[in-house]
């Protein structure tokens, strides 16, 4: 029985291309097309939008990216025996879907985007996830290429993103780097058993959208000083500061931050002060 796009379900695409999934490439794949859709459609309208996609394996994501109108999809893939699967989907979508077999770590996909709005969204593969939405934040160039990052992580990774100075246990370099930069939401949880395999935690669809104008501060400066912050979270800042500079007291003072602080009370805009000062 085909899927509501005409094709032939995830599943069957699957098992003629022996494309089971391998651990080694971090990957977990979607069947329900329903689920993708889910997904696809918390992007925002897709009309007239040209949309990235990492590691779309057989092509889930992408079939509900191109049902709910995608102007077209560039479809990053690593893995070679992917490629099949995805080029039966071009070919039911003439001239909307791009597959690039590349490493999305090394891959710019800006030249192939063209006019219009772009955005990424993607199951990405857990063990590169969180490497390639810091990629997308630090980029020197601000706003960004993309309008939006719709993205699954596992649950814990998810709160970490969000997480602010209110959520002690949860805030740490990321979330300073995704508050700083973007306004993020957890958008609704996908249970263990949507996947093939299975993974052994619950997985999160997170949205974040970029801030048009960011407190001004140089991307590694940041990193440097939450870095040092977080590297000793259970430490006083006047001494886990001094993994940045040697005297950290004239950041902390140009910050308005106690020296006696810990890096987890300190709101993002503190550590962008103190960014600033370094």
């Amino acid at each position: 029985m085909s899927a509501p796009d005409g094709l032939p379900p995830l599943r069957e695409v699957v098992q003629a291309h022996d494309l089971m999934p391998r651990r080694s490439l971090g990957q977990n794949f979607l069947f329900d097309l329903n689920l993708t859709g889910r997904i696809a459609r918390s992007s925002g309208p897709l009309d007239g939008v040209t949309v990235v996609e990492v590691g779309p394996g057989p092509g889930g994501l992408t079939r509900a990216l191109l049902m709910h109108g995608a102007a077209k999809v560039i479809a990053v893939e690593r893995d070679p025996r992917a490629l099949p699967a995805l080029a039966e989907i071009a070919a039911h979508y003439p001239g909307r879907l791009e597959v690039v077999e590349a490493d999305a770590l090394e891959f710019d996909p800006r030249p192939l985007i063209g006019e219009g709005p772009a955005r990424i969204v993607a199951n990405l593969p857990y063990n590169v996830g969180t490497q390639l939405l810091t990629g997308w934040l630090t980029q020197e160039a601000w706003p960004p290429w993309w309008d939006s990052l719709t993205l699954m992580f596992q649950r814990e990774v998810a709160e970490r993103i969000v997480a602010d100075e209110s959520d002690r246990a949860n805030y740490g370099r990321l979330g300073v780097l995704c508050g700083w930069r973007t306004r993020g939401q957890i958008l609704f949880d996908v249970p263990p058993a949507a996947f093939v395999p299975p993974p052994k935690v619950t997985s999160s669809v997170v949205r974040l959208v970029p801030r048009p104008e960011p407190l001004p501060c140089r991307v590694r400066a940041l990193e440097t000083v939450t870095g040092a912050a977080f590297g000793q979270r259970r430490k006083m800042l006047r001494q886990s500061l001094k993994g940045a500079t040697p005297d950290p007291a004239p950041l902390l003072a140009a910050a308005g931050i106690p020296e006696t602080a810990r890096a987890e009370e300190v709101p993002v805009a503190g550590f962008v002060a103190m960014a600033q000062a370094l």
